[in-house]
Order: C-alpha cells, then sequence, then structure tokens
C-alpha cells in the first residue's frame, strides 16, 4: 500500500456539494483508504478566463493499493462522473481532481507525470497540502511541503465558508434514540437524525456527556432501564432505530470461539432489539404514534460461507424475521422496518485484506463499498413522513448485491 495526495477542485454548480460528494466515492473504493483531508479553501481563478468563478480547493491523503497509472485512471473516471468535461486549459469544470505525489515515485510519461509539474508554484495546493502533510517531501525538489510552500505568496488563499441555505429538516420536531450511536453506523444515523431536525437520545456502553445514556445491552435488565430512561427524558419517543450489535471482527472478540461470538451476537444483536423493540413499540402503539427501524444483513436470506456467514446469517435473519411480525402486531399506529446493509466501510472495512477489497469489488454491481452515510439516509427517510405508507419492509442497502 502506498500514500497518494490528491488536489480537487470545484468553480462550476454548488462547489461545495460536488467536493464532498467526491470525497465520499474516494471513501467508497476498494483498496483505497482515506487517512486526512484538508479544510477546503476558495481562492480566484489562475490562468481563466476573466469571468470564470473562484475555485473551491482542497488535498486530501489516501493509502491505495492501485499503481499510479490506476489511480489516474479512477481519478477521470469519478471527474466523468461529476460532469467534467475536458476542453481547453484551465477552462471552468465541475470536478478537478489532480494527482499531486505517489509515495516517493517520479514518474513522467505522456498520459501521467508526478509529482505534479505545477504543484510547487501554486499556494491553493500548497496551502491544504501542508495542512495535512507538511513534512511531506517534494521527490523531485528534495524539499518539504512548508518549504516549498514558504516560498510562494498565499494572501489569495482563504479558508471557504458554505453558502448552503438552512431549511427544515425532514424529522423536525421528533425524538428519537438510536442504540451503538458512538461510533461507526450508528454515530453516522445519529448525527443524520440531528441534522433533519430530529431531537436525538444517543447510547453506548460507556457514560458520555450530553444526551446520552449508558447502557450493556447484553444484559437484559440494562436494556429494560435503557427503555425507560429514554422515554422519560425524550418525554416519549418518536423514532427508535436498533443499531446496537456485538462487535465480533475486530479486536479481541476476533479470536473468540463460535460459541463466544454466537452468544455476544444472540444477546446483543436479536435478544436486546427484540425487547428493545417490544417495549417501546408498545408505548408507542398506546400513544398512537411511532417508527421503529431495525437493522438486518443483506446476505441473511442467501447465505455465505464461513463461521460470520453462519453466525450473522442465523442472528440477523431472526432479526429481521422479527421485524416483520412485529410490524403486524404494531400497525397501524406504529411502523416497523428493517435496514439490511451489505458490504458497508465500517471499522472491519477499513482494515479488510486486499481478499476482501477485491470481493467487494466483484460481488457490487455498484464497484464501491457502501459507506455509513448511505445507511443513514436510508434511515432517514424510513422515519420521515415520507415513508408513511411503508411497514413491515426490510430495505437493502448494498449496491445491488443482492436483490
Amino acid at each position: 500500500m502506498s500514500i497518494a495526495y490528491i488536489a480537487l477542485g470545484s468553480n462550476l454548480g454548488d462547489r461545495h456539494a460536488t467536493l464532498s460528494a467526491a470525497v465520499r466515492r474516494l471513501r467508497a473504493e476498494p483498496g483505497l483508504r482515506l487517512v486526512a483531508s484538508s479544510e477546503v479553501y476558495e481562492t480566484a481563478p489562475l490562468g481563466c478566463a476573466p469571468d470564470s468563478g473562484d475555485y473551491l480547493n482542497s488535498v486530501v491523503a489516501v493509502e491505495t493499493d492501485r499503481s499510479p497509472e490506476g489511480l489516474l485512471k479512477l481519478l477521470l473516471q469519478i471527474e466523468r462522473t461529476y460532469g467534467r468535461v475536458r476542453s481547453e486549459i484551465n477552462a471552468p469544470r465541475t470536478l478537478d481532481l489532480d494527482l499531486l505525489l505517489y509515495g516517493d515515485r517520479e514518474i513522467s510519461t505522456p498520459n501521467l507525470v508526478v509529482p505534479h509539474p505545477r504543484m510547487h508554484e501554486r499556494a491553493f495546493v500548497l496551502v491544504p497540502l501542508a495542512e495535512i502533510a507538511p513534512k511531506a517531501i517534494h521527490p523531485t525538489l528534495g524539499k518539504s511541503i512548508s518549504e516549498l510552500l514558504a516560498a510562494v505568496p498565499r494572501d489569495d488563499v482563504r479558508v471557504a465558508t458554505s453558502n448552503t441555505a438552512v431549511t427544515p429538516g425532514q424529522l423536525s420536531g421528533l425524538r428519537g434514540l438510536v442504540t451503538g450511536s458512538t461510533s461507526g453506523i450508528g454515530a453516522t444515523i445519529r448525527d443524520a437524525f440531528t441534522t433533519q431536525g430530529a431531537d436525538v437520545l444517543s447510547h453506548g456502553r460507556r457514560s458520555l456527556p450530553g444526551r446520552h445514556i449508558a447502557a450493556d445491552l447484553s444484559d437484559i435488565s440494562q436494556v429494560d432501564r435503557l427503555a425507560s430512561e429514554a422515554w422519560e427524558l425524550a418525554g416519549g419517543l418518536d423514532v427508535l432505530v436498533c443499531n446496537a450489535g456485538a462487535d465480533t471482527l475486530t479486536g479481541d472478540a476476533a479470536k473468540w470461539s463460535f460459541d463466544q461470538k454466537l452468544e455476544a451476537l444472540l444477546a446483543v444483536d436479536l435478544k436486546a432489539t427484540m425487547r428493545l423493540a417490544r417495549t417501546i413499540g408498545a408505548r408507542m402503539k398506546e400513544r398512537g404514534s411511532g417508527c421503529i427501524i431495525t437493522i438486518g444483513w443483506d446476505q441473511a436470506e442467501t447465505g455465505m460461507d464461513g463461521d460470520s456467514g453462519q453466525l450473522f446469517a442465523a442472528v440477523k435473519g431472526a432479526v429481521m424475521c422479527f421485524t416483520r411480525s412485529l410490524a403486524l402486531s404494531l400497525a397501524p399506529e406504529v411502523r416497523v422496518n428493517c435496514i439490511a446493509p451489505g458490504w458497508i466501510r465500517t471499522a472491519w472495512g477499513e482494515t479488510a485484506s486486499e481478499v476482501w477489497q477485491e470481493r467487494v469489488r466483484e460481488e457490487t454491481p455498484l464497484g464501491v463499498w457502501g459507506l455509513p452515510e448511505d445507511i443513514a439516509s436510508a434511515a432517514v427517510w424510513l422515519a420521515s413522513p415520507a415513508a408513511r405508507f411503508l411497514t413491515s419492509q426490510t430495505i437493502r442497502v448494498n449496491g445491488g448485491v443482492v436483490g
């Protein structure tokens, strides 16, 4: 794996949205891991037509198993996805992705020059690059990025501010609880709910400041306490997301026996989900409204080889079946649906081996990892009034892996 630095730029359309989308696309690429990202800076166009708009620029660092040529091919593909049309030099563009550095490699071919031949002259490149890699060395010039930046004027480079208008969120006024929301998918769902106007309680095993409840969901008594405390603290719940799950793929748990992993998954992923959803669901039904979202697995019904496949198919398959039955029990007052993620780039996905990266490429029709944001978007929609005619369903968020 090598570290590469990529410059991003845009001066057409919704520049902030385009840069954000491009970074998300890089994060989703198998065999490529985002390790650092700079602030977004705004600068006047350099060498462009007089009526060209100002540019937004940033730099990201990625760890990749792609060759420099393969990485360039990917960058050009992403540019095309976001409407880049390469015409005359310095023409305005929706997205510009430049490979600045690739380890300590020096490359000069008709299609690729690394280091980027003009990067050492451009403050709009050096400022964000120095933010994330001040000690990186330009292999041709033998100087650090900080040293190169000190030699160029930088007065026109300023931190950009977003012009995104504040609009009422899809979940304005709703009160929610997201279990397992201190990291990963759960934290992303919590943040998305908050952004969309919901008043959200977070949950995890450890105590944290703010509107947070600590509870170990492998203990039934703590599951019951979480249900009561959350309902009382929120003044009633409109949305419950049962996201908490036992991590049996990373850390010490990865070395557990099959039986130890099964017990942990049954306790947290299945029993706690059932007990919490039944308890809070009954209160929602009595009050007259509510929405519950559970988390399944897209391959639970089709199967996957190996111990992990057997474990997750059994436990998450049970969650999906329970969801359908609970939906019938709580209708029409409460809607209950399940999100079944596919290959989502969680902590395990960040460090998965080359074999697993290639498996994602081969098995996913869209060819990339899903991101926690993809699950959060589905959760926001399911919790919103837009999904008011949807209950007892399993929504597969998996890039087309399982139909």
